[in-house]
Order: structure tokens, then C-alpha cells, then sequence
């Protein structure tokens, strides 16, 4: 398995042109206050500060007024591509630009990113050829009709959350979601576009507290999760 420490030369995609509206929010979730910055500005700062990471590309909405007054905007390590209406196209505009031979795609909203993790997942995708993080099923999972009325009881073992990063060969993955755009194809994550290409993928247990920032609730969680962090 490949030392993450002597590592160097990847490139790290952050999606960040959604506006998270089950936030209820006035603006984008990303731009949300935690721990006196934003939750993008924490995201960012885990990836910065691993030293595997070269290059972070972030992909805006075209008429983002935001990032431009952040601090970390200065960082000669930042590259901005516009953002597209779905993740894929956003990624995709990211591969357009990486420098590195291998990428790291990582929400926005996840701000509580260890480099434990970063490093057994960069050891991972780089032993196998391509990897993301997870966390396993542990409740009891149901399946209902549309109604809301219980059909069945899936059983959980091997059962995952997708988590980020997901880390894949660069020309490989945009390949992929190129043709998988192309042909219509749902992508839901890297790895999807990535499976459905016939490329396996490997999955690296990751810490429970790296959660994305969906709900309101989430924000003091994450907040909390730094604090322990720290």
C-alpha cells in the first residue's frame, strides 16, 4: 500500500455552486457562519493544509458574490472554474484545469475533514486505483412505497454511506462522466460514474464525525465535532 505521507502533487475538487436550500437560509449553506468562519473557509482549510495537496479547485455559481471577500480567495493554490447546474458538470469544469494525476473531490459542506482520513484514503486509492470514504450502515434499514408504507427490511451488512473525498486517476474520472453525460446516466457521486464505467472501487472506512451540512441541526453538530477536533 502506497505511504500517504510521500505523496505529493494532488489536486483537490470542491464542488460549491449549490445553494442548499433545505437549509432554509438566505444564501448558499456554504457561506453559513460556524466557529467565526464559513463552513467553505473550514472545508478549504483541511484541504490546504494536508501536504498531498497541491492544487483545490472550487467550482462557483456564476453569480457568486461571495468567495471573492473570503481570505482563503487570496491562496495561490485556489483555482476557480465556473460551477454547473448539476455536481458532475461542476466536477467536470474542475477537470478541465487539474494539474495532478490523481484528484480528490470533496463536498463543500463537509468541514470536519481529518488528514487521518485524507491519508488512508489517498494509501488506498492510489494501492487499488480509485477509492472513497464511507461510513457502514448501522440502524436498521427500511425500503416504503411512495406513499411512506414499509415494503421491505434491506439488510445492512456491507451496507455504506458515501462520503468524501472519493479519490480517482484525473483523465480516468472525467472520462467517465463524460461519457456517462453523455448517454444521459444518473451520477450521483465520482464513484457512480466511476462503477458504472466498470471500474472498481474500493471503500475506506472514514471517522463518523466527517458529516456534511445538510439541515439546520447539522450546523451545531459540526460545530461541535470542531470544537472536539481542536
Amino acid at each position: 500500500m502506497t505511504d500517504a505521507s510521500r505523496v505529493s502533487g494532488l489536486t483537490a475538487i470542491v464542488p460549491a455552486a449549490g445553494i442548499g436550500s433545505r437549509m432554509g437560509a438566505d444564501g448558499p449553506k456554504q457561506y453559513l457562519q460556524l466557529a467565526g468562519k464559513t463552513i467553505l473557509e473550514h472545508t478549504l482549510a483541511r484541504l490546504l493544509s494536508h501536504p498531498a495537496i497541491t492544487q483545490v479547485i472550487v467550482a462557483l455559481a456564476p453569480h457568486d458574490r461571495w468567495f471573492e471577500a473570503l481570505p482563503v480567495a487570496a491562496d495561490p493554490r485556489i483555482v476557480r472554474v465556473e460551477g454547473g447546474a448539476e455536481r458532475a458538470f461542476s466536477v467536470l469544469n474542475g477537470l478541465h484545469v487539474a494539474q495532478g494525476e490523481w484528484v480528490l473531490v470533496h463536498d463543500a459542506a463537509r468541514p470536519c475533514l481529518t488528514h487521518g482520513d485524507l491519508d488512508a484514503l489517498i494509501a488506498a486509492a492510489m494501492g487499488c486505483g480509485g477509492a472513497i470514504l464511507g461510513s457502514r450502515v448501522r440502524d436498521t434499514m427500511k425500503r416504503s412505497d411512495s406513499e411512506g408504507n414499509i415494503i421491505a427490511t434491506v439488510e445492512r451488512e456491507q451496507l455504506w454511506h458515501a462520503l468524501t473525498p472519493q479519490m480517482f486517476p484525473t483523465r480516468t474520472l472525467q472520462r467517465a462522466l463524460e461519457e456517462g453525460l453523455l448517454l444521459g446516466a444518473t451520477i450521483t457521486d465520482e464513484a457512480s460514474a466511476m462503477e458504472r464505467a466498470g471500474f472498481t472501487v474500493r471503500m475506506v472506512e472514514g471517522r463518523a464525525d466527517n458529516i456534511k451540512v445538510t439541515r439546520p441541526e447539522d450546523l451545531s453538530l459540526a460545530g461541535l465535532f470542531l470544537s472536539q477536533q481542536a
